[in-house]
């Protein structure tokens, strides 16, 4: 066993002076290999350097570059893309809320009072949250206006990951798809719009939708699904206050 060998300590039996050199040569070993190690990795470093150079100037350029471009051009084009929307989201958001809806959709679509429009967004600020936006914008416009294949184009073209936004655009593309009697895809759709997140205002919403359509389809099975999960899952909800009935008359149809 090793021992603690004080300072001054002289080693006195055979066997402690056997150790103590022991101890020299394994010490000895480690720094020597250590020595190795660090004159590889010199050797490596001077034979290399240049390449290490490059690496280190690539990797330091692209970072800079990111960082320049979010600061001078990302950022910039999103401020101006934002004020040049204004107009047409109110457009937009009065077409909701008040009359004349047809009129003030157009507008918000095509722009007015000199004014751009979302598809003016979209084309002249591509690849900015807001011409992202501007197509969830454009594609509700249409959706409105029935022109259903325009409305799934520009729906189909926003990406979100909001809780709200994100499921009722895929539920907009469900009605469009309805509205043109393709109930196969508007019953995908909903499914889709149910599943892509879990909330009270929209899961209910489109697990009713799914379920009316899947009724209609002759899918009283999964409508029963759809209708139940609302049922347990979601008892506040507007969509709870009839559910009773759906329930009931898909079992029905299950049952024929």
């Amino acid at each position: 066993m090793a021992t603690y060998n004080k300072r001054g300590y002289k080693p006195k039996t055979k066997e402690e002076k056997v150790e103590e050199v022991e101890q020299h040569s394994t010490t000895a070993e480690v720094f020597n290999s250590l020595d190795e190690t660090a004159s590889k990795t010199e050797d490596f470093v001077a034979k290399n350097q240049k390449y290490i150079f490059i690496i280190i100037g690539v990797v330091a350029a692209v970072v800079l570059g990111y960082l320049g471009y979010n600061e001078f051009v990302a950022k910039p084009k999103q401020v101006n893309a934002m004020n040049d929307m204004f107009q047409a989201q109110k457009y937009f958001n009065d077409a909701v809320n008040g009359t004349a809806k047809d009129s003030l959709y157009t507008l918000a679509l095509k722009g007015g009072e000199g004014k751009f429009g979302m598809l003016d967004i979209i084309k002249e600020h591509s690849g900015t949250p807001s011409a992202n936006l501007a197509n969830y914008y454009a594609g509700t416009a249409y959706l409105h206006l029935k022109d259903y294949k325009k409305a799934i184009e520009h729906l189909s073209d926003f990406k979100s990951d909001d809780e709200i936004l994100a499921p009722i655009a895929k539920g907009n593309i469900g009605d469009a798809f309805a509205q043109l009697n393709q109930s196969e895809d508007a019953l995908d759709y909903y499914e889709q719009a149910a599943e892509l997140r879990n909330n009270e205002y929209t899961t209910p919403m489109y697990l009713y939708k799914a379920g009316i359509t899947a009724l209609d389809l002759g899918k009283a099975d999964k409508a029963l699904t759809y209708f139940n999960r609302i049922k347990e899952e979601y008892p506040n909800a507007s969509e709870a206050g009839t559910i009773d009935v759906f329930i009931g008359k898909a079992q029905v149809l299950a049952n024929k």
